[in-house]
């Protein structure tokens, strides 16, 4: 799937990206129980979304202990060739952002391993956080779609993994 970054968003995405595995995952956090209310229904009505697709691969993480399932979460970010990675890969961008949006709402209910309740943000994530609050909603979803769209890993560019067999 390409990537493609809009102008206005570029050094936001660079921001997030800048920051290391963890902080990445606590800021989608954030971005959610900040946002949730008008970011979500963007991703579940969707034109190009799949939810069957997105709920299936939820729910093999959902199935997985709290340790796993964080590990599936960096994993995705880090582009490690697993196989979630490669079923995440292989989705369409829109599709991405609904399978993170269902993670965020599993964690809601402590299906997917859950924020410590005093964890704070860094002080470069907060600074992401606060420019993505300033952006327009349109905005935020196009960063939000170029957030999740490179991670994992595509399936049909991916060289053999040795190690995997994948």
């Amino acid at each position: 799937m390409a990537n493609i970054s809009s102008n206005f968003n570029t050094s936001v995405l660079n921001s997030f990206q800048q920051l290391d595995v963890d902080q990445q995952l606590a800021l989608f956090w954030f971005i959610y129980t900040e946002m949730g209310e008008s970011i979500t229904p963007a991703a579940p009505n969707a034109s190009t979304v799949s939810p069957a697709i997105a709920e299936g691969l939820f729910n093999q993480v959902k199935e997985m202990s709290y340790d796993e399932q964080l590990q599936v979460q960096r994993d995705l970010i880090q582009r490690k060739n697993s196989l979630i990675s490669r079923e995440y890969g292989a989705l369409s961008d829109t599709t991405k952002l609904l399978f993170w949006y269902l993670l965020a709402q599993g964690m809601d209910k402590a299906e997917i391993i859950p924020m410590p309740e005093d964890y704070k943000l860094s002080s470069q994530a907060d600074e992401a956080f606060q420019q993505i609050k300033g952006l327009e909603f349109n905005e935020q979803i196009t960063l939000f779609r170029d957030i999740v769209a490179p991670m994992g890993v595509d399936p049909a560019q991916a060289p053999k993994d040795e190690s995997t067999s994948l």
